[in-house]
């Protein structure tokens, strides 16, 4: 009997802690940390001229990011970055000193659906964003979301 009782204790328990929403806001970024290391010039130069000189991309019509350099530079110069309870996470330029990205302040936090993802994207000034992703059903209201 008392085991009984026990299951249905734990039973219980972990049907309340599943049924908890959480309420998220954008993070300040004066937390964040850099994840790894931004790319070197020379890599950049490498990497776009393997990318860029495979043919099966190009008849694929796959090489947007192949008719300057530079293109390339933009979309591939960027370091991983988190926010400092590591929630959200994104993808900076590391054209941006670290200074300036801690400095930058929430403009905006959108819901975002990818497949059975629900992406909450929080942006900030100079086309940074962090993400936050979930299976959970979240809504977003006044600058703030709820994820089941």
């Amino acid at each position: 009997m008392n085991q009984t009782r026990a299951l249905l204790a734990v039973l219980l328990a972990s049907l309340s802690l599943t049924a908890s929403a959480t309420t998220l806001v954008c993070p300040e970024l004066s937390g964040a940390a850099q994840v790894n290391a931004c790319p070197q010039e020379e890599e950049l130069k490498y990497t776009y001229n393997g990318y860029c000189s495979d043919s099966a991309k190009a008849y694929a019509n796959q090489t947007d990011s192949c008719i300057r350099y530079e293109d390339y530079r933009v979309m591939k110069n960027v370091a991983l970055w988190e926010s400092k309870d590591g929630v959200f996470d994104g993808y900076v330029s590391c054209d941006l000193p670290p200074a300036q990205v801690k400095a930058l302040r929430p403009t905006g936090m959108q819901l975002e659906k990818q497949g059975k993802l629900n992406k909450l994207v929080c942006s900030y000034p100079n086309g940074v964003k962090f993400t936050y992703r979930t299976k959970g059903k979240c809504t977003v209201a006044n600058a703030q979301a709820t994820c089941d």
